[in-house]
């Protein structure tokens, strides 16, 4: 279940990255320039640069959590053919911790250790699965893959969109797939979706009105 709600995690935020940050981007030139090829130049630019970036960022962070996952239960091991005694009093405490009786936790502990030890203490002490640790090629697959389909969003609406209502219907595009986005981070997360939205669709409305604005502010005289 962790590793499914890991890769889930990073598509979500790579698809709300993509959006926003893809939005931000053609809308600022936008602001500075009507011609469709500086925008889909800039639009397809920062699609790849940002796929790439956040794949390389997502692979960098899920391994260092893989790596300290297996640290723990390298660490596990040794201890388990070192001091077995200790580590079956310790994992009976942590049964007795969670409401069973003296008797009944060294029963559990017992059975569970003669089972698979190191499962055992993965599970109680560590809450990690040995046969199912953080994958950062999923992470990272699922990262781009997701930045790289919400791009796609911001650059199509503008592109496909008549000159006189590009920007208009980028903006609603944008923020009604934000939306949406906000509804999966919360449902993953577990947490109210009218706050997730609200807090990502402001956000996003405030960095497109932000680039807006120095697209057309700077565009003229960088021009």
């Amino acid at each position: 279940m962790a590793p499914r709600l890991n890769w889930l995690r990073a598509g979500v935020l790579g698809a709300n990255d993509g959006i926003v940050s893809t939005a931000g981007l053609v809308v600022g030139v936008a602001g500075a320039t009507s011609s469709r090829g500086a925008i889909f130049t800039a639009g397809l630019a920062g699609l790849v640069a940002g796929a790439v970036s956040m794949a390389l960022g997502e692979f960098i962070s899920v391994s260092s959590q893989r790596d300290s996952e297996r640290a723990q239960l390298a660490l596990e091991r040794r201890e388990l053919a070192e001091m077995p005694e200790e580590e079956l009093a310790e994992l009976a405490g942590l049964y007795r911790a969670k409401g069973l009786s003296a008797a009944t936790a060294r029963t559990v502990a017992i059975e569970l250790t003669a089972h698979d030890a190191l499962a055992a203490h993965a599970d109680a002490e560590l809450h990690l699965d040995p046969d199912e640790l953080t994958n950062a090629w999923h992470a990272a697959m699922a990262s781009a893959v997701a930045f790289t389909v919400g791009a796609l969003l911001p650059l199509l609406a503008i592109m496909l969109s008549p000159g006189a209502v590009r920007v208009p219907v980028t903006v609603v595009a944008v923020l009604v797939a934000l939306a949406l986005t906000g509804v999966l981070s919360s449902r993953i997360g577990g947490s109210r979706a009218r706050v997730a939205v609200v807090r990502v669709v402001v956000g996003g409305a405030a960095g497109l009105a932000l680039t807006y604005a120095i697209g057309r502010a700077f565009g003229g005289v960088v021009g």
